[in-house]
């Protein structure tokens, strides 16, 4: 595995507003006193004239984007995901998404694999935050490809964003050539014995569960939903109509996120069981990221062993 190269969203992030920066002048980046983690600190270093530290004061943050979002630009909006979706959660609903404004949200060091911060700052709960807010759309990409790719289909989308990035690297699965559509699904493995729908770092984990499966004689379908809001229904229906049984797979709550969007939609329109791995409804705690992913029952294994419960839900 020395080959893998990994890389942080986050830093993807950080990478993908240089590149918007240089390409166009209409947009302004504000953050609230944790560049050097969101990765912000890049667009200051480049564009100090179109970068604003807000302080910690993640409120007031955003309801200076949505002022200046206003006046007719495109604004940026960085924090941590607990501090963007959670602390601010009254201004993004009032002053954002109610008038509907052009604000992108770059949420960093989402999920447990923030680590060692802790409970505090391990984000579990955002994307079943902002699934509420009316006309928001939500993306949380698997890798710094992705991660790109969809901050560039951002800024040509009419209306707010809340994009979820992570602290750990991981591995980069797509190509420079991959193509990103906010809305669509992208089938990575076709199948027809089980559909293994991912979101985030739990991709890069259900193409590994892929492999496990296929020498085991059961062949899965991964699906990558990048984008959680809209959630491409086509694909669910699909899924639920062609393999029976679906399993979802989040670092997140199961509650709100990926895994109640997938069930909302095949409950009503094909129902067939849904088996969600996700954070069960509990808080994080610190510890090294990786020993974290493993405590939460975030990898390939734990997809593997829920893909063979629903295959034999079938029987």
């Amino acid at each position: 595995m020395s080959d893998v190269i990994k890389s942080a969203t986050r830093a993807a992030f950080g990478k993908g507003l240089i590149k918007l920066g240089q390409e166009r002048d209409d947009f302004i980046v504000l953050d609230a006193d944790l560049a050097a983690a969101t990765q912000t600190g890049k667009f200051k270093a480049a564009f100090p004239d179109r970068f604003y530290d807000c302080g910690i004061a993640e409120q007031n943050m955003i309801s200076i984007a949505a002022g200046i979002a206003a006046t007719g630009k495109k604004v940026v909006a960085s924090s941590f995901a607990m501090f963007a979706a959670g602390r601010a959660y009254e201004q993004i609903r009032n002053s954002i998404g109610y008038p509907h404004l052009n604000v992108i949200i770059g949420a960093t060091h989402a999920g447990v694999s923030v680590g060692e911060d802790g409970a505090t700052h391990q984000c579990c709960e955002d994307i079943a935050l902002m699934r509420t807010i009316p006309g928001m759309t939500i993306i949380n990409p698997a890798d710094e490809v992705e991660a790109i790719k969809a901050l560039e289909a951002a800024f040509e989308l009419d209306g707010p964003v809340y994009m979820r990035f992570g602290r750990l690297a991981v591995p980069i699965i797509f190509d420079d050539d991959y193509a990103f559509e906010i809305g669509k699904a992208k089938t990575l493995k076709d199948g027809n014995d089980v559909t293994v729908i991912a979101t985030g770092l739990l991709v890069n984990e259900a193409l590994i569960a892929y492999d496990i499966l296929k020498n085991e004689g059961i062949n899965a379908r991964i699906i990558n939903m990048a984008t959680i809001k809209p959630l491409d229904n086509e694909a669910v229906i699909k899924a639920a109509k062609e393999t029976g049984v679906i399993v979802t797979a989040e670092e997140h709550n199961i509650i709100g996120g990926l895994g109640s969007a997938v069930a909302e939609v095949v409950a009503e329109n094909c129902p067939v069981p849904v088996l969600r791995l996700g954070v069960n409804d509990v808080y994080g705690h610190s510890g090294p990221a990786d020993a974290l992913l493993d405590e939460f029952g975030l990898r390939a294994a734990n997809i593997v062993e829920l893909a063979k419960k629903a295959v034999n839900l079938k029987k």
